[in-house]
């Protein structure tokens, strides 16, 4: 039985009917947050409620534990240089994780308070940041910490490179959650977990974002983390699996996975590995196409 559901001849070519779904680890308690490097071959996600980053050799097929405790972090990038970018939960902080380890914190406050929770995180190829910063992980003990938000929203936040200025992006959106730029970094897309929609902004060449405007909505569940591959097809996380969207915002089709997804990552030597952070697993699945390198 096919793991794929069809719903527009679009979807065919993105995918091998007779590939599997790899189901690589469980025991989570919250799989979050993946992120590839290619020169390790090896794949790093979020177990937030443990408070541990898990890290998948995809040489070995073995799992270990990269970081414990990790801050509760949530969602990871990897930035042109190849440093480990995180959202992190319980110190309300996004952090870099430098070549020798060392950790360096890029934002924790705007206008001198503290940030809610960063929930996910891009960098531009210019080396901006951008981030969500909803209020999950301060509503209680599960993901972090409860405490009283600060902040007046819950907004998109942008980093500047040069200045190191964070600056509001977007303030228009419930609850912004994952992010991911198009890719030709024209377009960042936004899920909106308040509304269950996902939101798309132009980038102006000053990184500022404008147009903004409702890209499609989640018909089971609703969207979170979610990543493009070189067409511009957005695979994003859903209730019943993967959903993968036309640029258009036509949803093509479907991998159907057995719990609720929250995140994916491109992998593989040739990128064509898509990896699926569900609720309490790590899977994996094999396709014919691969993700943009603007990840």
């Amino acid at each position: 039985m096919s793991i794929f559901e069809q719903l527009d001849d679009r979807f065919k070519p993105l995918v091998k009917p007779t590939a599997r779904l790899d189901h690589l680890y469980d025991g989570c308690r919250w799989a979050e947050g993946p992120a590839y490097f290619p020169a390790h071959r090896a794949l790093v996600w979020s177990d937030i409620p443990n408070n541990r980053i898990l890290r998948f050799d995809e040489a070995t097929n073995e799992v270990g534990v990269f970081r414990s405790p990790a801050g509760y972090t949530n969602g990871h990038t990897v930035d042109p240089q190849g440093r480990l970018v995180s959202a992190e939960h319980g110190a309300r902080r996004v952090t870099r994780t430098e070549h020798d380890g060392t950790i360096t914190v890029l934002a924790e406050a705007y206008d001198g308070k503290r940030l809610n929770s960063p929930n996910d995180v891009v960098v531009a190829s210019d080396g901006a940041v951008y981030f969500s910063d909803p209020s999950y992980g301060i509503e209680g003990y599960y993901e972090g910490f409860a405490a009283e938000p600060e902040q007046d929203g819950q907004y998109l936040f942008r980093l500047d490179p040069i200045t190191g200025t964070l600056s509001i992006a977007a303030d228009d959106m419930q609850r912004p959650n994952g992010l991911a730029f198009s890719t030709d970094e024209r377009v960042l897309y936004v899920s909106d977990t308040g509304n269950k929609t996902m939101r798309a902004y132009d980038v102006a060449d000053d990184g500022s974002l404008t147009n903004s405007r409702e890209f499609a909505k989640c018909t089971v569940g609703g969207f979170d983390g979610f990543r493009l591959d070189e067409q511009g097809h957005i695979w994003s996380s859903a209730g019943d699996g993967v959903h993968v969207l036309h640029p258009d915002g036509t949803l093509l089709g479907k991998v159907k996975v057995p719990e609720g997804v929250a995140n994916v990552a491109w992998g593989g030597y040739k990128r064509n590995r898509l990896y699926i952070c569900a609720t309490t697993s790590l899977y994996a699945v094999l396709l014919p196409t691969r993700g943009a390198k603007t990840m």
